[in-house]
């Protein structure tokens, strides 16, 4: 067995041991896509791709930030110095994901797990953080809408100390 195909299985086999859902788009051999569960971010998209030399992984995390960048992207830098097999990173609209590549020889189930974790971690625990330095004001004007109209704000609860003085 080749060593992509060797990844694949294995890849195949973490997911399906994870007890992750995972799909192949399109019946792409060697890319997944799964949905990784959270708290704070419901869900994350993420892809592995088996590529010829290395495992590839993506993950979005959340669109460009509405205000506060250089905050913002200071804070996504000073995070990737203590992460482990991720790191954030922009597209060219500003959008951030987290990435991550592995050597082939190197994909092992555990490997795969770790990352996985790293991206939850990273993706789900650094939500409403990366969510206040961004997009603070577009709470405060969504929390003040829900409630001229009467509507929850259940899921606003996280954000109470911007939202107070509103």
């Amino acid at each position: 067995m080749s060593e992509q195909a060797a990844a694949r299985a294995t890849v195949e086999q973490a997911l399906t041991d994870a007890g992750l859902e995972w799909d192949t788009p399109d019946g792409a051999s060697g890319t997944y896509v799964v949905q990784l569960p959270g708290t704070r971010k419901l869900s994350t998209t993420c892809s592995l791709v088996v590529g010829r030399h290395t495992l590839s992984v993506n993950a979005f995390v959340v669109r460009r930030p509405d205000e506060n960048h250089e905050a913002f992207y200071r804070w996504l830098l000073e995070r990737n110095i203590r992460m482990y097999g991720v790191s954030y990173a922009i597209d060219r609209l500003g959008d951030v994901y987290l990435v991550g590549r592995l050597p082939l020889s190197a994909v092992t189930a555990e490997q795969i797990d770790q990352l996985l974790g790293a991206v939850v971690e990273n993706a789900d625990g650094s939500f409403n953080t990366l969510l206040e330095l961004g997009f603070a004001s577009a709470i405060r004007r969504e929390y003040a809408w829900r409630t001229s109209r009467g509507e929850s704000t259940r899921n606003l609860e996280a954000f109470a100390h911007l939202t107070r003085d509103a």
